[in-house]
């Protein structure tokens, strides 16, 4: 009977347990099946019959950009190659660039509902991008891929000091026309800001200008050297830098805070309503229509790590829009303020996209804080006088430079001619063994000549001893020019008293030299340290106790 127990008992329990791991089975089984299915569903891409997500605030457009969209492969480097050179580069980045969708995406960061009207390539890197852009929330209706046309391509090289080169090529970007602005109309009359750049058709940002009824700005890049004044009229706000300033005004360079005065003068003189030129480190400078008199300079704001100045002027102007949006009420100089902030963000991050500030930047406080800017003092006329004496001498030498590069050429070929003429002179007289006691035939040459004035290594005289006059047969094949005073004496004077000369006049050199040396070494002479005798100590020796 306990057999019989014990056996049911064994049995109950083996049930229990097989079927206690028969549902763990099941249900790690169920649960890995539903993870899969997630993950499947979460990476399986959009295709075109799903919508896209709506902005961030389900609210109208704001701020709409009509631009180029790039792919950007950013290479860094210790240094930029020169031309003809090549480095090896340290890594390479890809990023989602081009300055129109830079500039929404930096704006739409901010938390600004924005559109996008550019086009795509119908290739991996457009389908790529296209839901990139679905995925940040940013309006895609007006974004097209075309077929057999490439996606634009920025290359973009970086060097160990933040400076960058860029090349671009356009692809798609070529396509944007007017018939783009045409069927937007909508976004145009919602939008309350608009951004365009130069990277596109310039008849159709000229159309899109037009066309707009709120805040445009215009950022002038990359800049033309025969920009159409019309242009510069249309938009509310020019937006440029240093370098593409001074191509429009037709200048060397802007280096100054009154060199970029100037320049935002003569662009307002081409009709620009608006004038914005960002300098780098030295902040922006500002100059409108309203006030002409007062140029105002917002100095840049600080950056703690210098990491990458790509895509800091698109961070810039993505801010710039972004505040004008939010808080229209509030002088210029907060706009620039803020926009300073952001930029100098992206400048202490790499990459471009990635590099813009989010929504934890944008706070009300960043435009409401007293903005840090100053006016730009007139030029004095001593100042004026002295810039343009400056201008005129260095137009002045450049001037030199270019008149005497032609004339130093044909100079070599008329001081070669005369170079053989003085060989045979020396040959002549030296073959000519003078007599010990008979004086010397000509003055010029001396056949015994001064060791001191003219001394080979072996009859250089040795410091501390007396120099003595050493002959040889070959000193007559081997004449020497000396000084006009030995000439002279040599003239009146035979040969072996001018041997006698040229050692006293050694020993007495050498001896001015030693008693020169005596007096320097005395005068730097360190003293010895003073050396006390060993005392001898007496050590006593002790006996050890026994213990015990």
């Amino acid at each position: 009977m306990q057999s019989v127990l014990k056996l049911t008992k064994i049995r109950y329990h083996n049930t229990v347990v097989s079927f206690r791991s028969w549902w763990l089975r099941f249900k790690s089984s169920a649960l890995h099946q539903m993870s899969r299915t997630k993950r499947g569903a979460h990476h399986q891409p959009q295709t075109t019959e799903q919508p896209p997500p709506p902005p961030k605030d389900n609210g109208p457009i704001e701020v709409l950009v009509f631009g180029s969209i790039n792919m950007d492969y950013i290479t860094y480097l210790n240094e930029l190659p020169k031309p003809g050179e090549t480095l090896q580069a340290m890594y390479r980045e890809q990023c989602f660039g081009g300055k129109g969708a830079n500039q929404c995406m930096a704006a739409a960061k901010l938390g600004a509902n924005c559109a996008l009207i550019a086009k795509l390539g119908q290739d991996d890197l457009g389908s790529i991008y296209y839901e990139y852009l679905q995925q940040m929330g940013i309006n895609t209706d007006y974004v097209e891929q075309l077929e057999g046309v490439e996606t634009g391509i920025a290359q973009i090289n970086v060097d160990d000091n933040a400076e960058n080169t860029i090349v671009v090529l356009p692809g798609a970007n070529q396509r944007l026309n007017s018939k783009d602005v045409s069927a937007a109309k909508k976004l145009f009359k919602t939008a309350k800001v608009l951004l365009c750049q130069l990277e596109t058709n310039h008849k159709a940002v000229l159309c899109a200008l037009k066309l707009f009824k709120g805040v445009s700005i215009l950022n002038a890049a990359p800049a033309m050297k025969d920009m159409p004044p019309e242009l510069i009229q249309a938009a509310n706000i020019l937006c440029v830098n240093e370098v593409e300033a001074a191509q429009l005004t037709d200048r060397e360079d802007i280096k100054t805070l009154q060199d970029a005065k100037a320049a935002a003068g003569e662009l307002l003189e081409k009709g620009a309503q608006s004038v914005i030129i960002t300098m780098g480190a030295l902040g922006a400078v500002h100059l409108s229509q309203s006030d002409p008199k007062y140029c105002i300079h917002c100095p840049a704001a600080p950056v703690r790590y210098l990491a990458d100045t790509s895509g800091a002027g698109d961070a810039f102007l993505g801010s710039l829009a972004y505040h004008i949006l939010r808080f229209p009420n509030l002088n210029p100089e907060s706009h620039i303020y803020a926009a300073n902030i952001c930029a100098a963000y992206s400048v202490g991050h790499r990459g471009t996209q990635p590099s813009f500030p989010g929504s934890e930047i944008a706070q009300d406080d960043l435009c409401h804080i007293y903005p840090n800017f100053c006016v730009i003092p007139e030029e004095t006329e001593e100042e004026a006088a002295l810039r343009k004496k400056q201008e005129a001498e260095t137009a002045k030498a450049k001037e030199t430079e270019a008149v005497a590069k032609p004339e130093a050429a044909p100079a070599p070929v008329v001081a070669a001619t005369p170079e053989p003429e003085p060989t045979p002179a020396p040959v002549a007289v030296a073959e000519e063994p003078p007599t010990a006691a008979a004086p010397v035939p000509a003055p010029a040459l001396v056949p015994t000549p001064n060791p001191i004035l003219a001394a080979t290594p072996e009859q250089a005289p040795m410091r501390g001893s007396i120099a003595t006059p050493r002959t040889s047969s070959n000193q007559t094949a081997q004449p020497k020019r000396v000084s006009l005073d030995t000439r002279e004496v040599a003239a009146t004077m035979p040969a072996a008293r001018v041997a006698q000369r040229a050692t006293e006049v050694a020993a007495a050199m050498v001896s001015s030299q030693a008693t020169q040396r005596t007096k320097e070494v005395t005068a730097h002479e360190v003293p010895g340290r003073i050396m006390h005798k060993p005392r001898k100590v007496q050590v006593q020796k002790r006996p050890i106790p026994n213990r015990k």
